[in-house]
């Protein structure tokens, strides 16, 4: 791994900082290094409130799509929800259909078949909605590049109101309403919501104009946190308070189809990273191994003993799930090594046959384990299919907008992106794939990196520290879980290997004199060698908490050490 060691604030603005909210000069600095300045920027952090959520009418056309809704619901027009088969848009659905069915009961809703109809709105969807007699449907997650759909639905007298996160193309669908904080001309000041955060804006929306008190909405936010997680969006600005207080509705009142899963892993109390490993990975199974519309089944459930039935289903998907994601990277894996007679910049595999539900998770997989911009492809109907990972600082979206010529379609962002294209065209495309990344990217970062915050000595390391570093949570993109590094340090000399094949690593750590602390390295059981001699070494780490038989103690979580 790379260290790469955050430039330190100027030290008068530490202690200013340190002076003015009566904190520690550390932790001043790593509130500066998240751009946190004074008081009133401390406490928005610190303390999140409802009341900092932006006005959902500053996002360009909210007011066209409230108008068209409340007409429709006026006429007595039939509605249909529309999302993505991941999380982000099976939450999103579920959200604005829960949302409308409670005073408005001509509502559907419809997820595609990942297999039959692929990404994003689809011409079998918009035929569902003609032959339903629907007029409006509101697509969430996805739509801003459906121009032919859009367009095949309006000849039908079919509205469509986008609310979408994703890059818009040059050219945008001729839809009733687009809500897309990404939209160049768009004034809404935070820009990084999700699928259901734009949702979460429309209901919002919605709820102003009929005089509905903002508290009402407060049951949906578990929704909303849950996609913020999943898709891996920056937990900043808005996203933070919308996670923060939807952490705290999972954690005290969760819709019955949370409790179901809660319920069936046992777990207390959840954080962003459960919801990431724990909660998300269920509800992406349902859309991965069989259909999405099973997951806003669960999501959507008033019944309990009906939302165990549903969890204890998706459950099954997980499991499955698992078994082909590892089933498919150990063939993935083997694929790159027998072609390795050449350095390249990229990974890219193909087998026809693998599941088209789980490549995006062995793309991951592939690029933790290589650290190249991935593309995993499978056949997909007539055509070739592929989930597209990317390294950090690198954008794959870019990369791919290189390689236009050659794909049927693509859409994603910065770190994910999927895409089609004809057989004929695989051998070309990564050809060019790998001519593009090794042009654009910056070969330093085909090493991971590890960013650490400050060096600091262990003897700093206090329950005290770790109370106030708990409140700088939920972490995520923008807002990563504080890391430091701290130089000369031993082992008591009890470092052991733990877990499957000793693959972890277990000891206690100290410096020059201070009290030992428990430590644990995931996936460093290789270098135990280097830690058992009595000669010093460096260390990266993070905080955590270690509870064992009812007792908390300070634990730290290695990242590296040299």
């Amino acid at each position: 791994m790379r260290w790469t060691l955050k430039p330190k604030p100027e030290q008068e603005d530490i202690e200013k900082l340190s002076e003015e909210l009566k904190v520690e000069k550390l932790i001043a600095q790593l509130l500066l290094q998240r751009g946190i300045t004074n008081y009133e920027e401390a406490k928005a952090f610190f303390r999140p409130d409802l009341s900092d959520l932006e006005d959902p009418f500053l996002m360009k056309d909210m007011d066209k799509a409230v108008v068209r809704i409340e007409r429709a619901i006026e006429n007595e027009e039939n509605i249909l929800v529309y999302g993505d088969y991941d999380v982000d848009g099976t939450t999103s659905v579920a959200l604005m259909s829960s949302f409308l069915l409670e005073t408005y009961p001509n509502v559907a809703t419809y997820i595609p078949d990942r297999y039959l109809e692929g990404y994003g709105i689809s011409f079998q969807g918009i035929d569902f909605a003609e032959d339903n007699d629907i007029s409006l449907i509101i697509a969430l997650d996805c739509g801003i590049k459906a121009l032919d759909q859009v367009a095949y639905a309006k000849k039908k007298g079919i509205d469509i109101i986008v609310c979408d996160h994703h890059r818009p193309g040059d050219t945008l669908p001729d839809a009733v309403a687009i809500l897309d904080p990404k939209q160049e001309d768009c004034g809404y000041p935070y820009k990084e919501l999700c699928g259901c955060g734009v949702g979460f804006k429309l209901i919002q929306a919605l709820a102003v104009s009929r005089g509905l008190p903002f508290k009402s909405l407060v049951p949906y936010l578990d929704l909303v946190a849950t996609a913020i997680a999943a898709d891996i969006v920056p937990i900043t600005g808005e996203n933070r308070v919308l996670a923060h207080f939807g952490l705290q509705v999972i954690n005290s009142r969760p819709r019955i189809g949370f409790k179901a899963i809660i319920d069936q892993i046992k777990k207390k109390e959840l954080n962003i990273t459960d919801v990431v490993f724990i909660i998300a990975p269920r509800i992406n199974a349902a859309g991965r191994m069989k259909h999405g519309q099973h997951a806003v089944a669960l999501l959507t459930e008033t019944n309990y003993a009906m939302a165990q039935k549903h969890a204890q289903e998706i459950e099954s998907f997980n499991t499955e799930r698992k078994s082909l994601d590892q089933e498919i990277t150990e063939a993935a894996l083997l694929q790159i090594q027998e072609n390795k007679e050449e350095e390249r910049f990229t990974s890219v595999v193909y087998n026809e046959n693998w599941h088209k539900g789980v490549i995006g998770i062995v793309a991951s997989r592939l690029t933790e384990t290589y650290y190249r911009p991935t593309l995993v492809f499978t056949k997909s109907g007539d055509k070739l299919a592929a989930s597209a990972r990317s390294v950090k600082g690198f954008d794959i979206y870019n990369a791919l907008e290189g390689c236009s010529e050659f794909l049927e379609q693509f859409g994603g962002h910065m770190y994910a992106a999927g895409l089609t294209l004809q057989e004929e065209q695989y051998e070309m495309f990564k050809q060019q794939f790998e001519k593009v990344v090794q042009e654009t990217i910056d070969p330093k970062l085909l090493q991971p990196e590890v960013t650490v915050d400050a060096q600091i000595e262990m003897d700093q390391i206090t329950p005290k520290m770790m109370r106030i570093l708990k409140q700088f949570a939920p972490f995520g993109p923008g807002n990563m879980t504080p890391i430091f590094m701290s130089e000369g340090v031993k082992d008591t000399g009890y470092a052991r290997g733990v877990g499957e094949g000793e693959k972890h690593l277990k000891c206690a750590l100290y410096q020059n004199g201070s009290q030992p602390i428990g430590a644990i390295g995931f996936n460093l059981g290789n270098k135990i060698d280097r830690i058992k001699k009595p000669k010093p070494f460096d260390a990266v780490f993070s905080l955590d908490e270690n509870e064992w038989n009812g007792t908390v103690s300070l634990q730290l979580k290695l990242r590296d050490i040299r």
